[in-house]
Formats: structure tokens, sequence, C-alpha cells
């Protein structure tokens, strides 16, 4: 089994920059993809960014340019480096860890979230 703990979110002015931080435990070694996604009030969980255990990213539209997915294996970490931030960023953050390269994957770990609100 997989767990993941998310930190790093918090209240920021548009413009601003914050650092998001998915620390993995558990069955790590099988992890093959971790990746962010974020749901706002009322609307669906997205995908944000996402990094495979090969290097490949892919990030969405949205946030192309703005923020950079990064992982460091030593410390079964992933984080999300998110500058010039805008309201439309608000929502809540949550990690994500997958087992197995299919769509759907083998399995799938969520962390609990962290909120992040940009404010105008």
């Amino acid at each position: 089994q997989v767990q993941l703990v998310e930190s790093g979110g918090g209240l920021v002015q548009a413009g601003g920059s914050l650092r998001l931080s998915c620390a993995a435990s558990g069955s790590i070694a099988s992890i093959n993809v971790m990746g962010w996604y974020r749901q706002a009030p009322g609307s669906q969980r997205e995908l944000v960014a996402r990094t495979t255990s090969g290097g490949r990213t892919d990030y969405a539209d949205s946030v192309k340019g703005r923020f950079t997915i990064s992982s460091d294996k030593s410390k079964n970490t992933v984080h999300l480096q998110m500058n010039n931030l805008k309201p439309e960023d608000t929502a809540v953050y949550y990690c994500e860890a997958e087992v197995g390269l299919s769509s759907p994957p083998l399995y799938q770990y969520w962390g609990q979230g962290t909120q992040v609100t940009v404010s105008s």
C-alpha cells in the first residue's frame, strides 16, 4: 500500500508562489506515476501535472509555463512549484500515485489534499 501526505498549501496573493510537497510511504518502489490534481468548489477534480518513473511530465494547459512538477526519488517525494498564481488556481490540491501504466492503473492512491487559496 501507499500513503501520501501533502503539505505546502496556503493563502497567497495573485502573482505569488507556493511549493507543494507530497511525501510517499509504504510500497513506494511500485509507484509508476505521481501527480497533482486539484478540485475547486463545485468543480470536478482535474489533473494539474504528473510525472512518470521514466521522467515524462504532463501539464494541464492552464498551468503550463507557471507550474513545475519535480520528484526527489531519494526522499520519495514529489513537488509542485507554482509560480504566478492566479485566483482561478484556488482549489484543494491532491497528490496522486499510480501503480501500473495501464489506464486505469492497477492501483491509485490519493492524499488528503491541501488547500491553496489565491486572492486578487
